[in-house]
């Protein structure tokens, strides 16, 4: 017979520990298990490797709100943030719970037994009343990589983010580093701490911001406030502080571009081209702006470690890259930046009732279940403030439909979509990552709750007192042959 629990969460990175470490403070009775295809806690931060891995997000925003950060940084390493999470897990008591090697391939739900039948790749299926997919929205297998004429003929080695080679040595060579976004501005400046030189090669610029490693709030807080108490200031202050800039960019892009330029002309090197550079021809935020720590990438290009060239290849060499403009940058390494592949729900096929869910036809409800999808919920992060802040709340607004089931005597729901209704794409964002996969995701409509939310107060307001009956929920009990009002 196969296992069976209340609720099946799959991926054990800060999603799926959050929400594990969610249920069993609110519904401690409920069986649970974590599946994860890997063999390690910690998810994107137990995959990426590369130098310098970080969160550009703040750390007291990115933790969890139910357990403070006390390190003395407020931008952190992958590495630590790897250590939070696999700490969390295991004062909680959810490690436990974790089954390793578990790849789900299929989540069959049935609405005679209010069950969902989840196959796992070469192990027997499981069974739960609630399937959560904690396993955010990047292929972990590959990652995007662009065709590059040439590189075949290249004669030093290549290395892609995602993917690094654990031997690989880059001290005292030259790198070449492509690509502008997060990857990138993180790389290079690490590289470069010991590179012969790191270039930066860039089709077209992305906004880039300083930020301090260390919070003054927090530091200043330390050793006055008991360390819950300064971190839930802190937090509030960073989320205010992260909205802010949001709300600036979208209210006042001309103003706002003119200020990031100023702050970057003020810290990149004497005679640096700060509008081919550092001058995106889109407004800030239309994709995620770059955070480096204590400015570490102008120190960089300050210092000469590093530099960074605006242009497009033609070809690679065997000794480097030539460039449109007929410049060769010569390079040892090559590290292709290129950006991620997204995957919705981890590529899992969702079968309802003998019909298999096309993602793209269904629509996200609250940002955290889908029309005509029963029992089935997701952490999706925000894309203009830490992914957590998100997973929090869907975790606690989950919590709530479970306590709120039990109240009526129902063991399933499922949000009943409206009929024809605009509609546009789950994520609106315009990064290239977002733009090449959206047609492989659920839609979201114009109006909540078919909103898919990148605001952390309406959320907060609506997921953790919004009302469980809102019209929209259809609950039932599959031991009844009529629903159960919600």
């Amino acid at each position: 017979m196969p296992d069976h629990f209340d609720v099946l969460i799959v991926g054990a990175g800060v999603s799926g520990v959050g929400a594990a470490c969610h249920l069993q403070a609110r519904h401690p009775r409920r069986t649970y298990a974590i599946l994860e295809a890997r063999d390690a806690i910690g998810g994107t931060w137990d995959l990426f490797r590369f130098p310098g891995v970080r969160s550009d997000s703040d750390v007291h925003t990115f933790a969890y709100a139910f357990k403070p950060w006390t390190g003395d940084k407020a931008i952190v390493d992958g590495a630590s943030i790897r250590a939070y999470v696999q700490e969390t897990a295991r004062e909680a008591g959810v490690d436990r719970h974790i089954r390793f090697g578990q790849r789900v391939v299929r989540a069959s739900w049935s609405s005679e037994t209010a069950l969902w039948t989840v196959d796992v790749e070469g192990g027997p299926p499981l069974t739960a009343r609630w399937f959560f997919c904690a396993t955010g929205y990047y292929r972990y297998d590959e990652g995007y990589a662009p065709p590059m004429p040439g590189i075949e003929g290249f004669g030093g080695e290549v290395a892609h983010p995602q993917h690094w080679p654990e031997d690989l040595d880059h001290a005292g060579k030259r790198v070449v580093v492509i690509g502008s976004g997060a990857t990138a501005v993180t790389v290079v400046p690490a590289m470069a701490e010991t590179a012969a030189h790191v270039t930066m090669l860039q089709r077209s610029p992305s906004y880039i911001l300083p930020q301090p490693s260390h919070d003054p709030l927090a530091a200043w807080l330390s050793g006055r406030l008991s360390a819950k108490r300064a971190y839930r200031i802190v937090r509030r202050k960073n989320i205010a502080q992260q909205a802010a800039v949001y709300w600036l960019c979208q209210r006042f892009p001309r103003a706002m571009r003119k200020v990031i330029r100023r702050i970057n002309a003020n810290r990149l090197p004497p005679g640096c081209p700060v509008d081919v550079h550092f001058n995106p021809p889109y407004d800030p935020w239309d994709q995620r702006l770059c955070v480096v720590p204590d400015g570490d990438l102008f120190k960089a290009l300050r210092k000469g470690s590093a530099s960074v060239v605006t242009d497009h290849i033609a070809t690679f060499t065997e000794h480097g890259v030539r460039l449109r403009s007929g410049a060769q940058l010569d390079a040892d390494i090559v590290v292709t930046a290129t950006g991620l592949d997204l995957l919705a729900f981890g590529g899992i096929e969702l079968v309802v009732d003998g019909r298999t869910i096309a993602l793209p036809e269904t629509l996200a409800y609250r940002g955290t279940m889908l029309g005509g999808v029963p029992n089935f919920a997701y952490a999706i992060g925000y894309t203009n403030a830490s992914w957590t802040l998100k997973v929090d709340l869907v975790c606690e607004y989950l919590c709530r439909v479970l306590s709120h089931l039990d109240a009526i005597g129902a063991d399933a729901c499922v949000p009943e979509p409206p009929g024809d209704v605009p509609t546009r794409p789950l994520l609106d964002f315009q990064a290239g990552y977002v733009l090449r996969a959206l047609d492989r995701f659920p839609r979201q409509g114009e109006q909540a709750p078919w909103q898919l939310a990148m605001n952390y107060y309406g959320d907060a307001k609506n997921l953790r007192r919004g009302p469980v009956d809102d019209g929209t929920l259809r609950c039932f009990s599959a031991t009844r042959e009529t629903a159960v009002a919600a």
